[in-house]
């Protein structure tokens, strides 16, 4: 368990870094979307996030924070493998599981997708930008790592000899 808590502060460290650079985040989902004459239409994936970084991205700056957003959500689906195979789970945890591999899912539409108090990250756009393009892309990180901290929470609570080696 201290392995997984190690992971998801590293995690949590990582995505601190890519908070403060959310603007630049913006930013380069604009200029790929333009390059792509995709302007219409919601960033709804980590999929769309992938294929605009590879074949619409001019930018190193814009390569480099795709490529960080793309990191993070795949630490975090490394993460959810991980927990998996950590205990069987009670109906609880396993809710909390799924929810996050549902999130972390290439093709899950987060266009929905919205982060709530204590979260500022769809504060930080504009209305039109929170409501229309960016507003689940921007809280699937902050959503996902709430998710996963519930679910030690919920897991230290159960009696030890439901967990199995962490390795």
């Amino acid at each position: 368990m201290n392995e997984i808590k190690e992971c998801l502060r590293n995690i949590e460290q990582t995505y601190k870094i890519f908070q403060q650079q959310q603007f630049t985040f913006i930013a380069a989902l604009e200029h790929v979307r333009e390059n792509a004459h995709d302007k219409i239409k919601p960033v709804s994936s980590i999929g769309q996030v992938q294929t605009y970084m590879e074949h619409y991205c001019n930018h190193t700056t814009d390569k480099r924070i795709l490529l960080m957003f793309l990191n993070i959500c795949c630490e975090l689906n490394k993460l959810c493998n991980r927990l998996e195979s950590l205990h069987p789970g009670n109906s609880m945890t396993n809710a909390l599981l799924e929810k996050c591999k549902m999130y972390v899912s290439q093709s899950n539409d987060l266009s929905g997708l919205r982060a709530k108090y204590p979260h500022d990250v769809v504060n930080h756009l504009s209305c039109d930008e929170a409501r229309n393009h960016y507003g689940g892309v921007v809280s699937l990180i902050p959503i996902i790592l709430d998710c996963m901290k519930e679910w030690v929470a919920h897991t230290e609570k159960l009696p030890r000899n439901m967990l199995q080696s962490a390795s």
